[in-house]
């Protein structure tokens, strides 16, 4: 690898490693010389993977020497494994020059090992006993909440209030009666205001919602 392109690749090895922490090990791997068994030429947070400058091989550097001139492709965002058990999520990026052939390894190995358990804890701390499409929303006063108890009933409905019938707006009107929006204060005039109706209709479409929700 000429000295130029070491140079570079070490100052964003440092950099990125500086920037992502300790959990974040960057390695350089020359390939020009050709000998897998030292083919680290730097290395970032080494004690990730417990390695250092000069050791080797991995099997992507054998890979990328197996089969001479031809280069495989970038291997992007996947999981390995460290020999002491840790989990990372590693990127292997491939350095060329200007023939296409291999010349160098650019890797990132990040430990996602403390992660992956708080994963786990998380989702039993946040698992609910019913299934939810989306969290509730949590209203600042009564008016903020009529409005997203109509967008609701909206929703359940499936289209908006110009495209609905009597039957659609009826089932709207049942959604609003049973979550008790109408014990809101004038909330009927707003209802009626939204959904087009008068409000000798609105307590129609509440005595057929009861009755329907009765049989």
């Amino acid at each position: 690898m000429q000295a130029s392109n070491l140079e570079f690749c070490l100052q964003l090895a440092k950099g990125i490693a500086r920037q992502f922490g300790p959990n974040c090990e960057v390695v350089v791997h020359d390939l020009a010389s050709n000998d897998p068994e030292t083919s680290i030429v730097a290395i970032e947070n080494g004690h990730v993977s417990g390695r250092r400058v000069g050791d080797g091989p991995s099997h992507v550097v054998l890979e990328a020497l197996r089969d001479g001139g031809a280069v495989p492709e970038d291997r992007l965002s996947y999981l390995t494994k460290s020999e002491d058990g840790k989990i990372l999520k590693s990127s292997t990026i491939y350095l060329r020059d200007d023939d296409g052939k291999a010349i160098g390894i650019f890797a990132i190995n990040y430990d996602i090992t403390l992660m992956l358990a708080m994963e786990e804890a998380l989702k039993g701390f946040t698992a609910t006993e019913l299934p939810q499409a989306e969290p509730e929303h949590i209203s600042r006063n009564v008016a903020d909440l009529l409005d997203e108890l109509i967008e609701q009933s909206v929703r359940l409905v499936g289209k908006p209030v110009a495209l609905m019938n009597k039957e659609d707006k009826v089932k709207a009107i049942q959604f609003l009666n049973d979550t008790g929006a109408f014990l809101i204060t004038k909330s009927g005039y707003k209802v009626c205001k939204y959904f087009g109706i008068s409000k000798y209709t609105l307590y129609s479409y509440i005595d057929e919602a009861k009755s329907a929700g009765e049989k």
